[in-house]
């Protein structure tokens, strides 16, 4: 296993540097265009082939009133839809989900929600709920309202980085970090800590910390985080730690010599044609926004009908003293320049559901393999009895926002502003809930009753396997 700092000088598995073997590979996208009715339901191209159980009928799905179709008509891009039915859902018994978001939004959980449900590579949810803001002449959520994902970032943006660079033979998950970042020193067993350990949550390091209050820049985080103690043996305890997925990104933007941004870009959000998907969503409009197909075309909005699909987060008065919306909300994350390993991607929920089903394929989407299965496999499972926490993923724990349905080997992660993606490999489900709950305060909690409520409801819909209690 290579630890050198430079790729160039690496000599991994494939002869090329990551971002030279995307370059080479990479090839274009397609983009459907759908002009018929949300009825029709085939619309948008068939990028994951259903393996679910064959559809005998198509009953209309049901109504709810504050439900917001995306412009009427189904999606252009990104997984087809399907009556629940063809997927082995009960339609009746998925509609009670539309209630429940409903009833939690008015209790106060969130401004507006976006949701997207699929099985057997179909999705039987993909919409919006409420607005984006309470005041008025905000406009309806829609399934392509792009939403703060927080620490959701660490799971769909980290962790899927670090996968393709496993992969690439260019990390391996015991790499010290000392091997990758020079200030990392210190005593033994700070030393001793690997990639494993920052992954996992036990590495020892803080929780958290107000560093934006004196500093900016990837060199001064770099240096505070690099020079602290442990606060425990690695592999002792387990301490959830931003700290730990900063460093993380770090190592990524050092190993491919390229940022965090950019690598995710380059090697999956593009290729996937996940176009409501980046950082710093205010700079995609001047020239940084991900290419939706190999030739550089951009198929982005301008930078007005931009800003009218971002979910603003909090009235900030301590540090900003503004209205977020399109800036990060994580105060560290916005001083990193917004671009962190542990927060700062926005995205929607008709992108989730496509990097949610790149998963359950174990690595492929669209004929094409993004990420070993074995590696997927190795990432996503819990690694002890010690604690809930798989590598960059979390699994379901005895209370968890999966609800009580999610098996034992299903994994997700959840974000601060009120994000949460769950992907259930044995029954072949995700479920993708967005809101902005931090708007206006941070203080607002109402959104975990709903997280459980949701995923309960979707996994009491199936009928096509047994549906019991996660003991």
């Amino acid at each position: 296993m290579c630890r050198s700092r430079n790729p160039m000088l690496a000599r991994p598995r494939h002869r090329m540097t990551p971002g030279a073997a995307l370059r080479d590979a990479r090839r274009p996208l397609a983009v459907a265009v759908c002009g018929l009715s949300v009825l029709l339901l085939s619309c948008g191209p068939q990028f994951a082939r259903p393996d679910g159980p064959p559809s005998q009928s198509r009953p209309a799905e049901p109504s709810a009133p504050a439900r917001h179709a995306d412009a009427a008509v189904a999606p252009a891009y990104g997984l087809p839809l399907a009556v629940p039915e063809e997927v082995g859902m009960d339609s009746g018994l998925l509609a009670r989900v539309d209630s429940i978001v409903e009833a939690h939004l008015i209790a106060g959980a969130a401004p507006g929600a976006a949701l997207a449900v699929g099985r057997y590579g179909r999705l039987v949810r993909l919409q919006g709920y409420g607005t984006l803001d309470r005041r008025q002449g905000y406009p309806p959520v829609t399934d392509s309202t792009i939403y703060d994902l927080a620490s959701v970032t660490k799971a769909v943006g980290t962790t899927t980085a670090l996968m393709m660079l496993h992969d690439d033979g260019f990390i391996s998950l015991d790499d010290r970090v000392a091997d990758h970042l020079a200030d990392w020193r210190g005593t033994p067993a700070k030393e001793s800590v690997t990639v494993r350990h920052l992954l996992m949550h036990n590495s020892g390091l803080a929780a958290y910390g107000p560093l934006y209050e004196t500093l900016e820049g990837r060199e001064q985080y770099r240096r505070r985080i690099a020079a602290m103690s442990l606060e425990f043996e690695p592999g002792s305890q387990t301490l959830y730690s931003d700290y730990g997925v900063i460093l993380l990104g770090l190592i990524i933007e050092q190993v491919s010599g390229q940022t965090l941004d950019v690598f995710l870009r380059d090697r999956l959000f593009g290729p996937l044609g996940m176009r409501d998907s980046g950082f710093n969503p205010h700079d995609w409009a001047n020239g940084s926004a991900l290419s939706v197909d190999g030739n550089g075309t951009r198929d982005l909005p301008e930078p007005g009908d931009l800003l009218t699909r971002i979910a603003p987060t909090e009235v900030d008065t301590a540090f900003r003293r503004r209205h977020l919306r399109g800036e990060v909300h994580d105060e560290n994350a916005f001083a990193l320049g917004g671009v962190a390993g542990h927060a700062g991607l926005f995205s929607s929920a008709r992108d989730l559901a496509v990097f949610a089903q790149l998963m359950l394929n174990r690595g492929v989407y669209d004929g094409r393999r993004y990420i070993n299965a074995a590696t997927i496999d190795m990432f996503t499972r819990r690694q002890g009895e010690a604690s809930s926490r798989a590598l960059g993923w979390d699994t379901p724990a005895a209370t968890t926002s999966a609800g009580r349905y999610f098996g034992a080997t299903s994994f997700g992660h959840t974000g601060f502003t009120g994000t949460s993606i769950w992907i259930d490999p044995e029954k072949r489900l995700f479920v993708v809930l967005l809101t902005n709950r931090v708007n206006p305060t941070r203080d607002n909690q109402r959104h975990i009753p709903l997280r459980r409520d949701v995923a309960d409801a979707v996994q009491q819909a199936i009928t096509d396997l047994p549906v019991v209690p996660r003991s």
